[in-house]
């Protein structure tokens, strides 16, 4: 069985291309339904996200799943096959293993180390069991990319620190404030930065939030993208007297001209009454020379730019150990996927040497006639059935735990030869090594 991932991502095709190959959750059963019932392909689960959407498949023929899966994706998208493989990337066994394995622990997202992606795959793990595209094998991918995704958010420092300069601000003002839910937060602006800003101030607990700007209608736009609180608006004429009831100011626009200076916040802000003001803008909004007021504070991007780069070092150093951890993962993966035919080797065993036992009972039965005693009967069944499992428990252990695959291979053929077993495997060529050259990669199974 070979396990293939087919898909596309932010690193490769624009958010055009990723608009028309998103599946919407209502079609993602309509979806397995179809890749399922292609000739070559046994599993599929479908990970579908703003960023990507990605197919992964248990399949027969890597080759023929690939060319059924590309078909399947042109189809959905009403793209050509040319124009889907300027995008897709295609990866084969461990590459797909991998990949999913560093998706789920937020290595290939585009904010390193972002959260949401592990719940997104979870999601997809469940819809995949819940439409029957995930069984044995995908079954126990998702589980191990889960668990693992798990050990890194726990083992390493991967989601900790703001690697934005709106996450920056919030997290700064976090240190400095403490709990966000005690003080009246303002952002000026109502732009992409001040929606990041709302999102991150909502996430550390800041619940009274007041958005300014020029047009009121952008405003309540973006006050209507945050439902579950509770956003003021107010038109930039109000500004100077929203500020004065804040304690913490974060400023976002397009302006060319500083909106602060020292003589309009000198002139709302009571004796000694405290302000900090945080300017994500270039250029700024806030006037330098509002540092020499006494009990007010200012951090601008360069400010902000130092956090975020001592962030983005952690995160580094904290994707170099998650990749460790994740290879560890793959290892085991591939150990369990070549048990497999142990396991089965083993089943085929068992049966074939309980056949011989329960033929020779009933021939040394017949011998003994019908004056020998159930009770008796019963206890040669239970002496037979204890020899033949003893001299197998044995080998089936060290077959079933062997950690060498060259050598549990080489057992499973002679176990197959010797006893003449009858099993998928027998007429199986079990390469070591296949490589398959797709339009975007090369890829090598294990």
């Amino acid at each position: 069985m070979n396990i293939i991932a087919v898909g596309l991502s932010h690193k490769t095709a624009p958010v055009e291309i990723r608009e028309k190959l998103s599946i919407p959750e209502e079609k993602i059963e309509q979806a397995i339904a179809r890749l399922c019932s292609y000739p070559h392909i046994q599993e599929a689960a479908i990970l579908s996200t703003c960023n990507r959407l990605e197919i992964y498949l248990a399949v027969l023929s890597a080759e023929q799943a690939i060319l059924e899966v590309t078909h399947f994706l042109s189809e959905h998208s009403k793209l050509s096959t040319q124009e889907l493989n300027a995008h897709l990337f295609t990866l084969l066994q461990q590459d797909a293993v991998m990949h999913l394995m560093q998706v789920a622990s937020g290595l290939d997202s585009l904010v390193m180390g972002e959260g949401q992606i592990l719940a997104q795959v979870k999601h997809a793990y469940k819809l995949g069991q819940q439409h029957n595209g995930i069984k044995q094998i995908l079954n126990q991918l998702f589980k191990q990319s889960l668990t693992v995704a798990k050990k890194v958010r726990t083992e390493t420092s991967i989601g900790i620190g703001a690697i934005s300069i709106s996450a920056a601000a919030v997290e700064l003002a976090q240190v400095k404030m403490k709990d966000l839910s005690a003080y009246r937060v303002a952002i000026v602006g109502a732009g992409k930065m001040s929606r990041l800003l709302v999102q991150h101030l909502l996430s550390k607990g800041a619940r009274r939030i007041s958005i300014i700007n020029r047009s009121i209608e952008r405003a309540q736009e973006l006050a209507s993208q945050f439902s579950e609180a509770q956003l003021q608006c107010y038109l930039i004429s109000n500004m100077m007297t929203v500020i004065a009831a804040s304690d913490l100011v974060f400023t976002s626009t397009a302006s060319t001209e500083p909106l602060l200076d020292r003589a309009k916040v000198e002139m709302i802000l009571g004796p000694n009454q405290p302000l900090m003001l945080f300017d994500i803008s270039v250029p700024r909004n806030v006037h330098a020379d509002i540092n020499e007021l006494a009990h007010v504070q200012v951090f601008n991007v360069d400010d902000l730019k130092a956090v975020v780069m001592q962030n983005h070092e952690s995160r580094r150093q904290a994707a170099m150990e998650a990749q460790k951890l994740i290879v560890k993962e793959v290892e085991a993966f591939r150990v369990w996927l070549r048990s497999l035919e142990a396991v089965s080797t083993i089943s085929c065993l068992r049966e074939k040497v309980e056949s011989i036992r329960e033929q020779e009972l009933e021939k040394a039965m017949l011998r003994l006639g019908s004056e020998f005693g159930k009770k008796h009967q019963e206890v040669i069944e239970a002496l037979t059935k204890g020899i033949v499992n003893k001299i197998l428990h044995e080998p089936m252990v060290q077959l079933r735990t062997q950690k060498d695959l060259e050598a549990q291979r080489l057992a499973v053929c002679t176990l197959q030869m010797l006893f003449n077993l009858d099993t998928e495997f027998q007429n199986r060529s079990i390469s070591k090594t296949t490589t398959i050259v797709t339009t975007t990669k090369t890829i090598t199974t294990i």
